[in-house]
């Protein structure tokens, strides 16, 4: 049913249940999991990071945020990770890029409730949803608020 399954990642404080989630479905329909991350610059990044120019600059985040999704994929069970990809861009756009290249059955992604900005210009989880042509599975953690 699910052989592909793209979870995105974004660090939060949801992505252990959103990986949880991830994992037992894959689990369930023996599918393998391919952990996405959109860079973007982030309003706190690593010191050394400022003393970068250009290209530089923009491949320390992504090859930070690669390295941050490596150790996420050790924590996971033997052979459920077929590949991590970091990329630097918009959340929603990169999802969905990065579902249809890698043509993906399911998209698995946190939901974060609206506040804010996110009631102006859509959530990440939202714009997914209402531009994918895949399945998409938004995952809740009602002990996040």
């Amino acid at each position: 049913m699910f052989t592909k399954i793209l979870v995105g990642l974004d660090g939060s404080e949801r992505q252990p249940e959103v990986l949880r989630q991830a994992v037992e479905l894959a689990d369930r329909c023996g599918g393998a999991l391919i952990l996405c991350r959109a860079v973007q610059i982030p309003n706190s990044i690593p010191a050394i990071a400022w003393s970068l120019q250009g290209d530089e600059f923009e491949d320390f985040l992504v090859e930070h945020a690669r390295g941050q999704l490596k150790r996420v994929a050790e924590g996971l069970p033997d052979g459920i990770v077929a590949d991590v990809v970091a990329e630097l861009g918009q959340p929603a756009d990169t999802v969905l890029r990065v579902c249809k290249e890698r043509n993906c059955d399911l998209v698995v992604i946190g939901s974060h409730g609206y506040s804010g900005l996110d009631r102006v210009i859509g959530t990440t989880a939202g714009k997914v949803v209402n531009r994918c042509d895949r399945t998409v599975m938004v995952v809740r953690n009602s002990e996040v608020s």
